[in-house]
């Protein structure tokens, strides 16, 4: 009668630890779960290096309560986090440690452009200043504004989560043959 090598009833997951994960049971019921438990917890590290910071921390305060969308305390580590914030102009001597902040995250990640400076360099049209972050590494939302309002940030932030949700992918990251998930 019900064996450890008895074959399951019909419908049911198959039975071992191998059958589970080559018919993809399991991963098909979980993966609604875990797409809408990374869109309401958003781990966030602010690269921030102009005047937009002043906003970006005034919008984080409690009185827009981003902590709501999911957009809990900023962690001060890229490896702890998922979203990028790049706050303010980016200049040249400052692209590699973007692009290795951006490396040491752990897929998957994404990018969000706060501010004009961020986005298209902002009115720094000169030698020094990187024309958008896009350059040196994938971004996802662009939010405008010098600085952006916080309703801009929350609409940005909300945009985003439906970007997480639906498990898109940044345009760099589709691609590069194997990385992240391969639709099916």
């Amino acid at each position: 009668m019900g064996g450890v090598g008895d074959r399951p009833p019909a419908g049911g997951p198959p039975s071992g630890p191998v059958g589970v994960a080559q018919a993809g049971w399991l991963t098909t019921r979980l993966d609604p779960l875990l797409a809408w438990a990374r869109r309401w917890s958003l781990f966030q590290y602010p690269f921030v290096t102009a005047c937009c910071a002043m906003e970006f921390m005034s919008t984080m305060c409690a009185h827009f309560d981003l902590s709501r969308f999911g957009a809990e305390i900023p962690r001060w580590s890229p490896r702890q986090s998922d979203v990028l914030w790049v706050v303010g102009t980016i200049v040249h001597k400052q692209a590699p440690a973007l692009r290795r902040v951006y490396e040491q995250m752990c897929e998957p990640k994404w990018v969000v452009a706060f501010g004009t400076c961020a986005a298209v360099g902002g009115f720094y049209d000169n030698y020094s200043v990187v024309q958008g972050i896009d350059k040196i590494i994938p971004c996802d939302v662009y939010i405008p504004g010098c600085p952006p309002r916080p309703e801009a940030v929350i609409e940005g932030l909300m945009l985003l989560q439906e970007k997480v949700g639906r498990g898109e992918l940044s345009r760099w990251q589709q691609r590069q043959p194997g990385a992240g998930r391969q639709a099916g």
